[in-house]
């Protein structure tokens, strides 16, 4: 039996810290970091986060509008130059003095027009041509690429260029309208979108963020922070049934997450609960261990001297008595030493179960008296390859917790049968023992806690230690155990006992 009084010292004191507002001290020193630095919070990374994605959607969406803003740009020079070409065209015959040129030119806002027809050029107007012309666009034939490439070169690089640019009017191929002009004012726009659609990105990003912060502040980050803080608060005290948390009713992930905690929190609590009486046992047996061990070696004392004694009925019943004493020696540590130390290896030979099963039935007689009936019924030469003592105690157990059934019933009704079954039979290298009784049966609450100690228990009051410990050393020798269904009323154990393999050696040798 585990016990919570230990020399070592507790993980706190280890540490040297003290819990703080009685949770562990990490958890605290954590819990105080993320209320005193707020910007490391889930809530605020998920702000920036939200800026920044709709920022890098919004630069995405930037790249072709600024490459569509500069053609429309260029295309609406092309078409005012057009526009102004038509008129200047319906006037070939006539020198058009050099105010309605300039005025021209000012209108389209270009230094030259040209105008290519029927496979011929003619230049309207220009001002002063520059000394070269820097770049050349054909707006006929533009591909996304290109178009992308060449505005952004505008937009880093331009400024201070004489561009030409040139293209069909009215989409007639035949007509290609010819300008010449100045960059600046197409540098100057397009820094005039970047800067406004860099503004209203900015303004959507926070508004966006804003928006998503508050939603899933509400939906995901205070129904986290509720579960922090529970957890805080239940790691203080977790022994308190007022620190489990309310799950929300709602159908999402948190809530089932809220539900499964809250179904962990009440387990830990049983958990926790069932270790404190385990402690709390092991603390009173360890006291009680001390005295029975000296009251016990004052019997077995006793016992020695009436052995010697030459009384033919003392002597008979002497060993017995010896027997009995010896084993409650070691029965007297058997709940002490459970959960607190493995039990020993089994050292196995081969015994007769029939002798080890009528000792049973010797001890358990003299308990219960004449009231129970106790059978045997395997052969007498069946023999079966287990530690003797171990084995002992398992059948013990079993019967004795048979005879607590039985002595149960036995104010109820006379006529019941009341009888103890021990049976075996060997089966290959297998040994099947079947231990049952006539009683009312196993409870379905001690069905449901089966093997499982101060819960397995079948009557008010017991442990369920003894079926614990048995489980524990049918398994230590390679066997299994468990409750066999029975068609009619009372409670059989069915044990299966395997032969130790040899080990390869040996085959060798017989072979």
């Amino acid at each position: 039996m585990r016990s919570n009084q230990s020399d070592e010292p507790a993980d706190d004191d280890r540490t040297g810290e003290e819990p703080v507002n009685g949770a562990p001290p990490r958890l605290a020193a954590l819990t105080a970091n993320v209320r005193a630095a707020p910007i490391r919070g889930l809530s605020t990374k998920l702000l920036w986060l939200t800026i920044l994605f709709v920022m890098i959607a919004e630069v995405l969406l930037f790249v072709p509008s600024v490459a569509n803003t500069r053609m429309r740009w260029l295309q609406d020079r092309l078409n005012t130059a057009a526009a102004a070409s038509v008129v200047i065209d319906g006037l070939q015959d006539m020198r058009l003095p050099q105010p309605i040129r300039e005025d021209t030119l000012m209108a389209t806002g270009t230094k030259a027009i040209a105008l290519r027809k029927d496979g011929m050029s003619r230049m309207l107007v220009s001002s002063d041509m520059p000394p070269e012309v820097t770049h050349q666009y054909d707006l006929s034939d533009v591909s996304p690429v290109e178009a992308i490439i060449d505005a952004f070169d505008e937009l880093l690089f331009g400024g201070n260029r004489i561009i030409r640019v040139y293209g069909p009017v009215g989409g007639n191929p035949d007509m290609v309208i010819d300008v010449v002009l100045e960059d600046a004012p197409l540098h100057q726009a397009m820094l005039i979108y970047a800067r406004n659609i860099f503004l209203l990105s900015l303004l959507i990003s926070v508004i966006t963020a804003a928006l998503v912060f508050f939603a899933i502040n509400r939906i995901m980050i205070r129904p986290i922070q509720r579960m922090t803080e529970n957890m805080q608060a239940f790691s203080g005290d977790p022994e308190n049934p007022a620190r489990i948390i309310a799950p929300r009713p709602v159908g999402d992930e948190l809530g089932f997450a809220e539900q499964h905690l809250a179904g962990m929190q009440t387990q830990l609590q049983s958990t926790l609960r069932q270790q404190r009486h385990l402690a709390d046992l092991g603390l009173a047996v360890s006291k009680i261990n001390h005295d029975m061990r000296n009251i016990l070696a004052s019997a077995q004392l006793v016992s020695d001297r009436l052995a010697s004694l030459a009384d033919p009925m003392v002597k008979m019943l002497a060993p017995k008595l010896l027997r009995s004493i010896d084993r409650a020696v070691a029965y007297s540590g058997e709940v002490l030493a459970y959960g607190h130390a493995r039990e020993a290896q089994p050292t196995r030979r081969f015994i007769n179960l029939h002798a080890l099963s009528n000792e049973v039935r010797e001890i358990l007689s003299e308990e219960a008296g004449s009231a129970i009936e106790f059978r045997i019924e395997m052969e007498q030469g069946l023999e079966v390859e287990a530690d003797s003592e171990q084995l002992f105690r398992v059948l013990y157990n079993l019967s004795r917790n048979a005879v607590e059934a039985l002595r149960a019933d036995l104010e109820t009704e006379a006529s019941l049968v009341r009888r103890v079954t021990i049976s075996a039979a060997r089966q290959g290298s297998v040994v099947e023992i079947h231990v049952a009784d006539t009683g009312p049966g196993m409870p379905e609450k001690a069905r449901e806690n089966l093997f499982q100690p101060f819960r397995g228990s079948a009557r008010s009051g017991g442990t369920g230690l003894g079926l614990a410990i048995a489980r524990e050393l049918v398994i230590a020798h390679g066997g299994t155990i468990a409750l066999a269904d029975s068609a009619s009323h009372g409670t059989t154990f069915r044990i299966e006992l395997p032969d130790q393999p040899l080990p390869i050696s040996n085959y060798r040798a017989l072979a």
